[in-house]
């Protein structure tokens, strides 16, 4: 693949929302699962879907981030951020 058509994969790919990039994964998975594609473009779609799902992927860690979680505490409400299980901590 030339580097032009590269970064134009890239461009689209930060350009679709987490919901298309997810239900696009999900007819991937569907597909390759169904053994009806022909080896290059089982390639094809897992390089896709391989895209896709570091796409998904980068958008929940960035939400998660941002997301606290208000703790009531001597009588007033406190954020703190939320800590994720992948840490080992609990997120409630």
């Amino acid at each position: 693949m030339s580097e032009k058509n590269e970064k134009k994969n890239k461009n689209a790919a930060q350009e679709i929302s987490f919901e298309d990039a997810l239900k696009r994964l999900e007819e991937i998975v569907q597909q390759m699962e169904s053994g009806a594609l022909p080896l290059e473009k089982m390639v094809a779609a897992y390089e896709e879907g391989r895209k896709l799902l570091d796409l998904c992927t980068a958008r929940l860690n960035e939400v998660e981030k941002k997301i606290e979680l208000l703790e009531k505490k001597d009588g007033g409400w406190t954020a703190r951020p939320f800590e994720s299980a992948e840490n080992g901590e609990n997120a409630t």
